[in-house]
Order: C-alpha cells, then sequence, then structure tokens
C-alpha cells in the first residue's frame, strides 16, 4: 500500500473530511525502522530538522498537517498529526526536546552527540558547513492519530 492509499484509509477511519490533504511521507533518520517504530509507540513524538537544508520551495511543517510514517522499505506505518512547529537556533534546543525525540536514553548529552553527527553529514552532503552555533533548525511535535 502506498502512502496515498494509507492516508485514504486512515482519513475513513478517523472521519476526517475529504478535502483533508496529506502533508508528506518520509522517513526518519539513519534508522527508519527504529525510529517509526518510536513514533508508533508513541515514544517518539518530536524531531528536528535543518531549517538551512530546505530546498526553496519545499514547505516546512504546519500545525494541524498530517504526515506519513514510512519504514526503510517505504512502507506507511502510521499517520502523525503535527501539534507544534518552532524555528529556532540549535544552541537553543532543550532538554525537554531531547526527551520528546525519544532516541537513546533521551538525555540532551546523547541528543545532542547523535544531532551533531547527523546534521554535520547533512550539512556536508549538501556542499554546507554545519556551525551548531548558527544552524537554525525546525522543531516539531507531533502525535500518531492512526493507526492508533
Amino acid at each position: 500500500m502506498n502512502p496515498e492509499q494509507f492516508f485514504k484509509q486512515a482519513k475513513q477511519a478517523l472521519n476526517l473530511p475529504e478535502n483533508t490533504v496529506l502533508q508528506s511521507s518520509y522517513q526518519f533518520g539513519v534508522d527508519a525502522d527504529h525510529l517509526a517504530d518510536l513514533v508508533q509507540t508513541g515514544i517518539k513524538t518530536a524531531t528536528t530538522s535543518a531549517y538551512d537544508l530546505y530546498e526553496p520551495n519545499e514547505p516546512l511543517p504546519k500545525v494541524g498537517a498530517y504526515d506519513v510514517i514510512l519504514n526503510s522499505r517505504d512502507e506507511p506505518i502510521c499517520v502523525t498529526k503535527t501539534d507544534d512547529v518552532i524555528i529556532t537556533p540549535y544552541r537553543s534546543v532543550d532538554d525537554q526536546h531531547a526527551y520528546q525525540e525519544g532516541k537513546g536514553n533521551r538525555s540532551f548529552a546523547y541528543w545532542k552527540r547523535v544531532h551533531d553527527d547527523f546534521f554535520e553529514n547533512e550539512y556536508a552532503a549538501a556542499g554546507k558547513n554545519f556551525n551548531p552555533e548558527t544552524a537554525m533548525m525546525v522543531l516539531e511535535k507531533f502525535h500518531v492519530v492512526y493507526p492508533k
């Protein structure tokens, strides 16, 4: 089943209006299966993306938007609804956001170590330099709406 079919099924199950749109479908990070499981079980309720790496016409996450989370084989796992979106400096990410990301021991130290490496690689792949003092991040909070 593709993400659009999965979302159509979710809309029916949730009694959402027919004109409700799917914002996006995506995999999380470098361990898509594990992170999709954390989302589906409600452990992972937040994510961080690099504002500087969004394409010019690529939409930012929006409060109230629906997304389909995919596993490593691009199979739909669940539908999330975005609760909050904040653009903030990387250096301003706090303990609470790190905990809500649900990774490792959920500490800020773990979050920072993993994300320093992740963003260094992501920026390098885009031909840019990652500077934790000046990089801007998109912090998104969400919850699973389907399947429950």
